[in-house]
């Protein structure tokens, strides 16, 4: 795995807490990943937080992961509707595979992602866990 160097990573700490989407300001649409130009052509685009909350559409087990997920086997990774119908994909946590079933309330949490012992880095981003513990 590709890690950032030090100076790119401490610019980019401020994205790495917040689930932050770009909203067209011509047409309204939102994307997540954010992008640099809407479908619409416009170049007009906003930061938007997005909501913490969602529904588990569906999800995957990876029990064959890369030497940097080993601790986190089995991988659970997910597709979660937001409340504002934003679909976000990403790690899910705190959960037993078995339990979770498409419409599961989920919310995001920012946890740790990877550890670059060569330069010190601790990384994190969002994951997924259902609300209320399964």
């Amino acid at each position: 795995m590709r890690h950032e160097s030090v100076p790119i990573y401490w610019r980019n700490i401020p994205h790495y807490y917040r689930l932050v989407a770009r909203r067209c300001k011509k047409c309204g649409a939102v994307y997540f990943p954010p992008v640099v130009r809407c479908r619409c052509g416009s170049r007009e685009l906003e930061n938007v937080e997005l909501p913490h909350e969602g529904r588990l559409i569906e999800y995957t087990v990876l029990h064959q992961v890369g030497t940097d997920f080993l601790k986190q086997k089995p991988l659970i990774i997910g597709l979660v509707e937001l409340s504002n119908g934003v679909r976000v994909t990403g790690q899910i946590v705190d959960a037993q595979p078995d339990k979770l079933t498409p419409g599961t309330k989920m919310e995001v949490v920012f946890r740790r992602v990877i550890v670059d012992g060569r330069h010190g880095l601790v990384m994190y981003g969002y994951k997924f866990r259902p609300v209320g513990g399964i």
